[in-house]
């Protein structure tokens, strides 16, 4: 028999933990989007965990990294952008690391590891979150091999709870 996820609310400490580490990993301002006592919900699921802000799937945490989701656009147009070809979106959208050559534009700047946007170049619509292996700076000159790991994306378990709501 399947193992139902296990949901509960955050006690207010623990709410006011996440949300302040989540404005530092992308610099958006949780106090303003949500208010001062937003509800939070944890459902823990298969080494994962998402958090339903004030009921939707906003955040998600995988093997330690904290991140928004692809339907948090307050927080994912805060983030530095990758725009790649279009050649590149069904390997993105399958799981694919980012590399080099689908590369169509690079918008922002970023340090390694920091969060990354992933959109196509035709419809500019969000493919997926991913962390930089390196900063802008080195990206830009970057010709071979990857670039960002792909930590969420469209198609995957995340985005299927997401839909599911």
């Amino acid at each position: 028999m399947p193992k139902t996820p296990r949901r509960q609310f955050l006690k207010e400490k623990e709410a006011k933990q996440l949300l302040l580490e989540f404005s530092r990993k992308t610099g958006c301002l949780t106090e303003k989007i949500f208010g001062a006592k937003p509800q939070i919900e944890v459902v823990e699921t298969q080494g994962a965990e998402f958090f339903f802000v004030n009921g939707k799937p906003l955040i998600a945490r995988l093997n330690g990294a904290l991140f928004p989701t692809l339907i948090f656009n307050d927080a994912l147009s805060l983030l530095p952008q990758i725009v790649v070809d279009m050649g590149a979106v069904p390997y993105v959208c399958n799981g694919a690391d980012v590399m080099a050559p689908g590369v169509r534009k690079i918008t922002g700047d970023f340090k390694e590891n920091d969060l990354l946007l992933i959109i196509d170049e035709r419809h500019c619509k969000p493919l997926a979150v991913g962390s930089a292996l390196f900063d802008s700076r080195s990206v830009r000159k970057i010709e071979h091999g990857k670039i960002v790991k792909n930590i969420h994306h469209v198609s995957d378990k995340i985005w299927g709870l997401i839909k599911s709501q």
